[in-house]
């Protein structure tokens, strides 16, 4: 049976980060365990990672490891009791220690607030929950009027829609959280609320200056992300559409489209794209899922995302198994069904990737029962996925056990470990034997291979059509 094409993310939280629950989500089909930096302490993060690790080589199984960076975030202070406000209350946003005596004011991390914003503008508190709209600004405060009812706590998100905001793209505490990562070898940093191409090279800099193999997910989650777009899939290794912010970000009749526009956008140049947040939200509390949940899960995984994730739903929701099951049940299906095949708009840019697309063709017309490909960087899977073949599984090849947790990332790629020959022909009859041991493949069975060839003394890369 073919494997699920559509990889799944599940978040580790209070819910889930005992060794038992990795295991269970391991065997429910996790790929990739995210680890929220915003709420993650670095002794559980390590705990995280040994256990991860340690139960994934026990099961025999490839699992990545991403880790999630908080970005620079605008927050409220904290204030010793709750407002419940009203439409029509006036209300202060003060930066470096103002106090407005007029009215209830709370402070905000963010001392670049009062010039960054202009009269007129909207603010959003707690995911939108509460809006504020700016009526007047003086040197060190924002006077607002309330727009709709709410109880304002403490620490609690600040969204700026339509402004641009002067903040760092990684702050002291994400510098120290990518430390950590490189020392643990995560597989993934997943950079937040990147703004344009230079954003994520500064985080590509710290990795090549460590010389660290991390590779970098970019989200997408403000208008500016949205404008700069192409820039940032040609900068980043993947991309995340994070619709939490960015769904408070945009209206939200634009949400979809921006989404099916990022998803093509990936496929058309083969960047891996995440689809992300409240997949099944409402699972945090309820043992099922809404109707309009499974078509969001579905309708992504029509796109043909590389991935769908989890956050709360098994960070800290009270069903994480029963979320794991319903997005495998769902991807599954949806698979079977066909895809929006976005990938037909492709450029291929060099005579690899035009190779990888011969080679997947000429193994989808003989029915051959897997597409094996041999790298030593991953390129190879990567255009392999990129060519989303149908029901051809597409099995990747490599000596590098990090280039092996990093290609689970890829839609449709199952990855492996193996040691090369210097005869590039017994890598292939090796392959073979492998996939016949895992029952996979059945003797007997065309496979097709890119691969390379020796002749004489010179390697040539080559397409291969074997009975196993």
């Amino acid at each position: 049976m073919i494997s699920r094409r559509t990889r799944i993310i599940a978040t580790i939280g209070p819910a889930t980060d005992t060794a038992e629950m990795i295991e269970e989500m391991i065997n429910a089909g996790v790929n990739i365990f995210r680890l929220n930096m915003s709420h993650a302490p670095h002794d559980i993060v390590r705990r995280n990672v040994e256990d991860i690790r340690r139960i994934s080589e026990r099961l025999d199984s490839t699992v990545g490891i991403l880790m999630d960076t908080q970005g620079p975030a605008i927050r409220t202070g904290s204030i010793p009791v709750e407002l419940n406000l009203e439409p029509g209350d006036k209300i202060a946003l003060t930066v470096q220690g103002a106090v407005n005596e007029e009215m209830h004011s709370v402070e905000v991390n963010y001392d670049g607030l009062v010039d960054d914003i202009t009269l007129g503008d909207t603010v959003l508190i707690d995911n939108g929950e509460i809006q504020f709209k700016v009526i007047s600004k003086k040197e060190k405060q924002l006077e607002c009027e309330v727009l709709t009812q709410g109880t304002l706590g403490s620490r609690r998100h600040i969204n700026l829609p339509g402004v641009r905001v002067n903040l760092p793209a990684l702050t002291d505490k994400d510098i120290q959280d990518v430390e950590l990562g490189i020392e643990l070898n995560v597989d993934f940093f997943a950079m937040s609320f990147v703004r344009e191409a230079k954003d994520v090279m500064q985080l590509k800099n710290i990795l090549e200056y460590r010389k660290a193999p991390q590779r970098v997910i970019a989200k997408l989650e403000d208008q500016e992300g949205i404008r700069n777009l192409d820039d940032i899939i040609d900068a980043a290794d993947g991309i995340m559409v994070a619709r939490g912010d960015l769904g408070i970000e945009v209206p939200y009749e634009e949400l979809p489209i921006i989404q099916r526009r990022i998803v093509k956008n990936c496929q058309a140049v083969g960047k891996p794209v995440i689809v992300a947040t409240h997949m099944l939200e409402s699972m945090i509390e309820n043992p099922g899922p809404t109707r309009a949940e499974i078509t969001d899960v579905a309708n992504a995984v029509f796109e043909q995302a590389d991935c769908i994730m989890l956050s709360g739903e098994t960070s800290v929701g009270k069903y994480p198994l029963s979320c794991l099951d319903i997005m495998d049940r769902v991807a599954r299906r949806t698979e079977r069904s066909g895809g929006a095949r976005f990938e037909r708009d492709e450029n291929c840019f060099d005579h690899y990737t035009k190779l990888i697309k011969a080679g997947a063709t000429l193994a989808q017309e003989i029915d051959a029962k897997a597409f094996l490909v041999f790298t030593r960087t991953g390129k190879m899977a990567l255009n392999a996925a990129w060519m989303r073949p149908r029901k051809l599984p597409i099995h990747a090849f490599t000596q590098d056990d990090k280039l092996r947790n990093q290609m689970i990332i890829h839609w449709g790629v199952v990855p492996h470990h193996m040691d090369f020959a210097d005869d590039p022909t017994r890598n292939v009859e090796a392959a073979i034997e492998r996939l016949i041991s895992r029952g996979d493949i059945e003797s007997g069975d065309w496979v097709v291979a890119v691969s390379e060839i020796k002749l004489r003394d010179k390697l040539i890369d080559s397409i291969q059509m074997e009975k196993a």
